[in-house]
């Protein structure tokens, strides 16, 4: 299980509902994680819904993480040629984590060679983790036993409060907190746009873009713990 590589998974989309906006991945919600993955000795892959270049969303100058992140000629090189799920190895990885970013919501759901690379990599002892909007992608993961990976399980995710605050409510193809409660989450909340994560059996979520550090020490902890 010793893999000491983490898997980025990456929305493909780039329109915000038909609002005349762009969205794409979060970028904070890798660069911040990335770092402490790397400072941890695991090695980066990404990987995203159609492959290629995939739209991104959130870059603030002032964020040097981010700009020092983007500015990477290896991140650059990375995120220029993302491959499919078709195109990547389980076995690989012990660690896939979503990122957010308002583009999950529409193509997320359905990826389903995402979810069969997460369900694998979660019954051979690895860590799914999510954060925002990212768990948009953990609606439809099946274990070999038929049951959803949510079900039964604690997780956060951007709540229908934060949805409410950011003017979205009805943009957005379905209220992520809600979905993730029918799949049957317990689902766990902290105030608007607070850090808040929980692990629970190696799923690992958070809340926000403010969670998202705390994504990462937890699915290290929970590698550690396996």
């Amino acid at each position: 299980m010793k893999t000491k590589k983490v898997l980025f998974a990456l929305t493909s989309h780039g329109d915000l509902g038909g609002t005349g906006r762009s969205t794409g991945f979060y970028v904070p919600e890798v660069a911040h994680p990335a770092a402490v993955f790397r400072a941890a000795g695991r090695d980066i892959d990404f990987v995203s819904v159609e492959g290629g270049a995939p739209p991104q969303d959130g870059v603030k100058p002032d964020d040097k993480v981010v700009t020092d992140f983007l500015a990477d000629p290896a991140n650059k090189a990375a995120l220029a040629s993302t491959r499919t799920a078709a195109e990547v190895n389980a076995q690989d990885y012990d660690i896939i984590y979503y990122a957010g970013g308002h583009g999950t919501m529409w193509d997320f759901p359905e990826a389903s060679g995402l979810a069969a690379l997460a369900a694998a990599i979660y019954e051979r002892g690895g860590v799914v983790a999510a954060v925002c909007h990212g768990p948009a992608g953990l609606l439809n993961i099946k274990l070999s036993d038929g049951s959803y990976l949510v079900d039964g399980k604690q997780v956060a995710s951007f709540t229908n409060e934060e949805e409410a605050a950011v003017g979205l409510s009805e943009v957005v193809p379905f209220l992520l907190e809600s979905k993730l409660v029918e799949r049957g989450a317990k689902h766990t909340k902290t105030a608007d746009f607070a850090e808040h994560a929980v692990a629970d059996q190696r799923l690992v979520t958070g809340q926000n873009p403010a969670s998202a550090v705390k994504v990462a020490e937890l699915a290290l902890a929970s590698i550690k713990d396996a």
